[in-house]
């Protein structure tokens, strides 16, 4: 079902790569004037866009620095004057270790991006949105915010915060016409599970064995289900975790 968001003004992080890029995508051939925000300065997202003929922006902004987040939110401002829609997708996998051994820092590093990040951006839209009298937010959780994966605890914390970030503002804001939910991917196709399987091909192969459906998810089936979620054919839908997971958490 192709849902439209024409003339919207939707945000998307981490719209560089994967299911960000993928959801920028979905966003601007559905009508969308899409605002690209990521730390990498890569531009293939907005050129992708343009040349399909739709309409981005793109913005700079590290998630985990809040004066860049204002920035970033201060320029949606001036430019559009609202904003209808947010995909928090903006997140890294972290280090791989145990518990006891892991770095300070790097649990810092996960945590700021997914989680505090995340929350920057959020604190951000709910304040523009509470304003308007509506809006909607999808934030890109896990099935690592579902369930727990041993030696990735910074990372299994941060998504399973984004999921209870996710359900509380969705009651602190659901009679002011705001709907929060979240999206959690299972092993998906992109750039992250790249260098966890290091482009192997074997072991991208196991790692689509452990999926029920017995493959790998693509970012353009997240991005269906976050433009879903967006839209009015999900208008009494919120504080909702949903898995796109081919049937992980069912297991």
């Amino acid at each position: 079902m192709q849902h439209s968001f024409k003339d919207r003004v939707v945000l998307v992080t981490g719209s560089a790569f994967g299911i960000g890029r993928a959801s920028a995508l979905a966003f601007a051939k559905a009508g969308a004037h899409v605002i690209l925000a990521d730390r990498d300065a890569d531009t293939g997202t907005l050129y992708m866009i343009q040349e399909a003929g739709g309409v981005a922006t793109q913005i700079p902004c590290d998630i985990a620095d809040r004066e860049a987040v204002s920035g970033l939110f201060f320029n949606i401002l001036k430019t559009h004057g609202r904003l209808d829609h947010a995909f928090n997708n903006a997140g890294i996998e972290g280090l791989q270790g145990l518990t006891h051994e892991y770095p300070e820092e790097e649990f810092d590093r996960v945590i700021g991006i997914n989680l505090k990040g995340t929350w920057n951006c959020m604190q951000q839209e709910l304040t523009i949105m509470s304003k308007q009298g509506y809006g909607s937010i999808v934030n890109n959780s896990s099935v690592a915010g579902l369930v727990g994966f041993a030696n990735a605890a910074a990372y299994v914390t941060s998504k399973h915060g984004v999921v209870g970030l996710t359900k509380a503002t969705a009651l602190e804001y659901a009679l002011q016409g705001i709907r929060v939910n979240a999206v959690c991917p299972g092993i998906i196709k992109t750039p992250m599970i790249d260098r966890a399987t290091g482009k192997q091909k074997e072991v991208e192969q196991h790692y689509a064995e452990m999926e029920p459906v017995g493959r790998l998810g693509q970012p353009e089936e997240v991005a269906q289900a976050v433009l879903w979620l967006c839209s009015e054919a999900a208008s009494f839908v919120t504080g909702q975790a949903l898995a796109v997971d081919g049937g992980w958490v069912a297991k």
